[in-house]
């Protein structure tokens, strides 16, 4: 092993005159390097009638590139031992790629054909819809993953929340040309960042990117406008023994000065065995299978989304102890439950250190919604030195409050304060086996990670 892991390497960046933005983290230590690579061209941008769209043109986009035809381009990709993931988010679309470090060199280079000399293949378009669909058919069966796509739907503000597996209808539609519109339109520099983390020389990287994107012709539209609905409450009806219910209330977003300490409550609420909702809900009480909390972020909004998976019989009740749950959140925390959240934090920042994609993907995630990159030490400062005090005055000004609701399951439930849930009008219900007329989605709902909480990345 070359260098030392507890030794901070420094953060470097730098942005080109097309807008693009490089920020890299040598970790000398390494023997592999990976980039992470966000491109203006999330779900956000595609056009109301035409849901789906972004995540049709990244599928597209595989389909040759360069001077390569599709299975070329896939072979040079297992070629290089190349582990690469690609995915559609509110915000971006995004690719994550690990490798050898003394391969990165041509990793950049076959992903910089894809997304700048994509051929886009006419011939193709059939083959890369019907996976599109195929993906969007698999969640239909889902009530526990349909009922958070619902939930985020309502609460942020269109065109953000939208399903990345677009709606079905739309999907069908989609012309050839429109995917060519959108590439032209959104695939672009500015706006574009380039997180890259390992065994990396950084003067070496700034030529190499620089020889393979600085001439990439600028012209990305801004960002829509990010607000949260009012609160609200919905029901899906679904033929099973079992309910699905989810709660959001809103929070601070990540660049909040706040965020640290409202992270620090959800955390509190299900980071382990030990955390209140599943000490709570599922231990002792045994109301529920399966409890979750997860933090979300927009770049100036937020949520908590949690999720309760039970039978029909028990469900008015577990949702009234969760909510109970969330608004005990008020009263503080404990010294004990800080002491736990330090410990979880400081083992994962260690599991970091060890992984350069995940740093590739922390250090491209927090420029777009900060303008700059933390170290892992500076996030273990501020985590280690937020106190019981300062934690529990913002939770007493700003504890959980103003929840939006949605259940999937046979009945409807009712609220605190009597009044049964709306069914929702102009939805199927849901039904195993069959696809309904309603378009779906996957939440960014990933747990919460003790040094990467969950921000909206193109994930």
């Amino acid at each position: 092993m070359v260098g030392n892991p507890t030794v901070a390497e420094p953060i470097f960046s730098h942005i080109y005159s097309n807008g693009l933005v490089l920020v890299a983290e040598p970790m000398p230590w390494l023997h592999s390097a990976a980039f992470t690579m966000l491109l203006p061209a999330g779900t956000a941008q595609e056009p109301a009638s035409r849901g789906g769209l972004s995540t049709l043109t990244a599928e597209m986009a595989f389909r040759g590139a360069g001077p390569r035809n599709s299975r070329q381009f896939l072979q040079a990709l297992e070629a290089l031992g190349i582990e690469w993931t690609q995915s559609v988010g509110d915000a971006h679309s995004s690719y994550s790629v690990a490798c050898q470090a003394e391969k990165l060199p041509e990793a950049l280079e076959l992903f910089a054909d894809l997304v700048r000399r994509p051929h886009l293949p006419k011939e193709e378009l059939e083959a890369a819809r019907q996976t599109v669909l195929q993906e969007w058919r698999s969640l239909e069966d889902e009530p526990a993953q349909k009922v958070m796509v619902e939930l985020r739907r309502r609460f942020y503000r269109m065109p953000w929340g939208r399903p990345h597996q677009g709606d079905r209808e739309a999907l069908q539609c989609i012309r050839h040309q429109e995917i060519v519109e959108f590439w032209e339109q959104f695939y672009r520099p500015d706006g574009c960042i380039i997180g890259v983390a390992g065994r990396v020389d950084w003067e070496k990287l700034v030529g190499w990117i620089g020889e393979l994107f600085a001439d990439w012709p600028a012209g990305a539209p801004g960002e829509p406008p990010q607000a949260i609905n009012p609160p609200s409450v919905g029901h899906l009806p679904f033929d099973s023994q079992q309910t699905h219910l989810a709660v959001v209330y809103p929070t601070v977003p990540y660049q909040h000065e706040d965020y640290f300490r409202a992270w620090s409550a959800v955390h509190v609420l299900t980071g382990g065995a030990s955390a209140r909702l599943f000490t709570e809900i599922r231990e002792r009480r045994g109301l529920c299978y399966a409890i979750s909390a997860s933090y979300h972020s927009l770049r100036d909004c937020a949520g908590v989304f949690c999720y309760a998976g039970t039978t029909a019989e028990r469900a008015q009740q577990t949702l009234e102890v969760l909510l109970a749950e969330l608004n005990r959140l008020s009263d503080g925390i404990l010294p004990e439950e800080l002491h736990r959240l330090r410990a979880r934090v400081k083992a994962a920042l260690v599991f970091q250190q060890e992984s350069s994609t995940a740093r590739s993907q922390a250090l491209a995630a927090d420029w777009y919604h900060l303008g700059r990159a933390r170290t892992l030490e500076e996030v273990g400062r501020l985590i280690q030195s937020l106190s019981l005090e300062e934690i529990n005055a913002y939770l007493a000004r700003s504890g959980p409050k103003d929840f939006s609701l949605f259940t999937v399951g046979p009945q409807p439930l009712e609220l605190p304060d009597g009044k049964p849930q709306p069914t929702m009008a102009r939805v199927p219900p849901l039904g195993r086996g069959k696809t309904s007329g309603m378009a779906d989605s996957r939440v960014s709902d990933q747990d919460i990670a003790e040094s990467k909480p969950d921000r909206s990345e193109g994930d």
